[in-house]
């Protein structure tokens, strides 16, 4: 599986932007905030439908314009799809895959694989527990198709909840039509832990060995599943919660209260473990990733690496690079020094200058000697 080309109409900084991609690594350099991230961006709310920034539609139009236009090509296991996305600043984005109208998002997932690894992701460990929930989340909405109908539906439901809880305060007659949403709610809610609960058991039969290797053998990592009810004592709780539920008007209890730690030899890496370790466990989860999705699909993911090096160590960075050989990854960074002393090949080079990008289609001998003068 790899990004083909991707073009951009209106997008963020982009008034016009057509750029082809190779297979392998694929390299784009300059200053902040010139458009490098917007690129990764684009490729991600095209297999997703969402910024991975969490940014709205109409943020990430041009600030003139009305709409904006995202089109990639991917080649998926010898066929190409062409997926076109219409983002609209006052109507809901507009999809089309190789043509065809989509009325669902999940009609998309699925047709790119995606992983994304940016310096915020380091912080998983250590942020708050909506950070563990949406990784866990964004990649089960990949890779299964199931889980996302049953999420998308539970968050309906305790929206709906949420707001029936605001309207009993007015009115207690409403009160007796909370069960119905109780039922719906456990329904979809025990489907999300058993699914969540199976997906932290695939990552932990990856991630030992990934964490082993990157800490020199001398740490054991372990992910834990901390589910906020379990899936036999949900009704009996979200019953038991229901004064409180009342009291704060919102829903107490459920897997929207869900988290995961990180252990190294039983010990909380959160509480206890120091920034490097938290780093070292991060990077292993997103590499963990990469290996879920070519279990999982029987193909590779597009890898995408928001600036990232420069905040690993030359050893994290080392095993990063060597683990990435066999995949299209799409990397931006502010400079190449980080290819150069790790002495890593890459296919392709692109300059972004205020969102302009440029093809600079160079050998890395040719990099070599003009980042460091060599003759």
């Amino acid at each position: 599986m790899y990004i083909k080309s991707l073009d951009l109409k209106d997008y963020r900084n982009y008034s016009d932007l057509s750029i082809d991609f190779n297979d392998g690594i694929n390299i784009l350099y300059g200053d902040n905030a010139q458009g490098k991230t917007n690129i990764l961006e684009a490729i991600y709310i095209s297999g997703t439908t969402k910024s991975h920034k969490g940014s709205k539609d109409r943020e990430i139009i041009k600030l003139d314009k009305e709409e904006s236009h995202v089109r990639v090509m991917v080649e998926r296991k010898g066929v190409t799809h062409k997926i076109d996305m219409h983002l609209k600043k006052h109507k809901p984005k507009g999809v089309a895959i190789n043509g065809i109208p989509i009325k669902k998002s999940s009609e998309l997932f699925g047709i790119i694989n995606i992983v994304f690894f940016s310096p915020e992701d380091l912080n998983i460990i250590k942020n708050g527990p909506s950070e563990r929930r949406r990784f866990i989340d964004l990649e089960l909405c990949q890779l299964d198709k199931v889980y996302l109908h049953n999420l998308s539906n539970y968050n309906k439901i305790i929206s709906q909840r949420n707001n029936l809880l605001k309207q009993i305060s007015f009115n207690k007659n409403l009160l007796d039509t909370l069960s119905i949403w109780d039922i719906q709610l456990v329904e979809y809610g025990i489907q999300i832990i058993k699914r969540r609960s199976s997906f932290i058991k695939q990552i932990n039969e990856i991630v030992y060995d990934i964490h082993s290797k990157l800490s020199g053998k001398k740490e054991e990592l372990l992910i834990k599943y901390e589910p906020n009810v379990m899936m036999d004592d949900f009704a009996d709780k979200l019953k038991g919660s229901l004064e409180r539920d009342l009291l704060l008007k919102i829903t107490n209890v459920g897997p929207h209260r869900d988290d995961i730690s990180f252990l190294n030899k039983l010990i909380d890496i959160k509480k206890y473990g120091s920034q490097g370790q938290q780093r070292t466990a991060a990077l292993s989860l997103k590499l963990a990733e990469i290996e879920i999705v070519k279990k999982l699909t029987g193909d590779k993911p597009i890898l995408l690496l928001d600036d990232v090096l420069s905040e690993l160590d030359r050893n994290r960075q080392n095993y990063l690079l060597n683990s990435i050989h066999d995949i299209q990854t799409i990397i931006t960074c502010t400079g190449l020094e980080e290819f150069i002393s790790n002495r890593m090949n890459f296919d392709k080079i692109y300059r972004v200058v205020e969102g302009t990008v440029t093809n600079e289609n160079i050998l890395t001998s040719d990099v070599i000697q003009r980042k460091t003068g060599g003759n």
